[in-house]
């Protein structure tokens, strides 16, 4: 064996043992097994019954990457509502993942809300969440971004907006008699 062969042998013996090292020292499987989401947000009615391909071909479809607010209610308690369809590549093998918002629009993320969502099998790859953001906590026409974590790894992500109407002021100022 000539010294080239045998550092590629020594770093493939290297790479095995690490490998099996972290295996033993409990890796989280997410970060092991290359646990991957696509996020797609659906402001549309979603038509029941649907196969699971059928769904995800819906939610590519039509996915939003603005969301519109409702305009039935007064300014101060519209909302954003959506359906959230997180298409995973494998089973998740978890009783859980997590929906983290972050508010992007000036620059570094500025956390807003977590959702965490209960799984019913861990064999299925495919869910569908209803979601709804209120104000104060999310304001309208801001850039925002979702991270999809499954045990505290990101596994998926997505860059969203957020349109809707901001609350006018006249910019005027008056004094009373009563208020010195």
């Amino acid at each position: 064996m000539n010294a080239k062969n045998l550092a590629r042998a020594a770093c493939g013996s290297l790479v095995a043992g690490l490998l099996a090292a972290g295996w033993a020292a409990g890796v989280p499987r997410a970060a092991a097994s290359s646990l991957r989401a696509n996020v797609y947000l659906v402001q549309a009615a979603m038509p029941k019954n649907l196969t699971e391909k059928a769904l995800l071909n819906f939610a590519r479809a039509h996915a939003n990457k603005i969301l519109r607010e409702t305009t039935d209610t007064e300014l101060k308690t519209r909302k954003w509502k959506a359906e959230m369809v997180v298409a995973f590549n494998m089973p998740v093998d978890d009783m859980e993942f997590a929906v983290l918002f972050y508010d992007i629009h000036d620059g570094p993320r500025r956390f807003v809300e977590d959702m965490s969502t209960m799984l019913n099998d861990r064999k299925q790859k495919t869910f569908v969440q209803k979601l709804t953001l209120s104000r104060p906590q999310f304001k309208p026409n801001r850039n925002m971004e979702l991270i999809v974590t499954v045990r505290r790894e990101e596994v998926g992500r997505l860059k969203f907006g957020v349109a809707g109407e901001e609350a006018k002021r006249s910019g005027e100022v008056s004094f009373s008699d009563n208020e010195r």
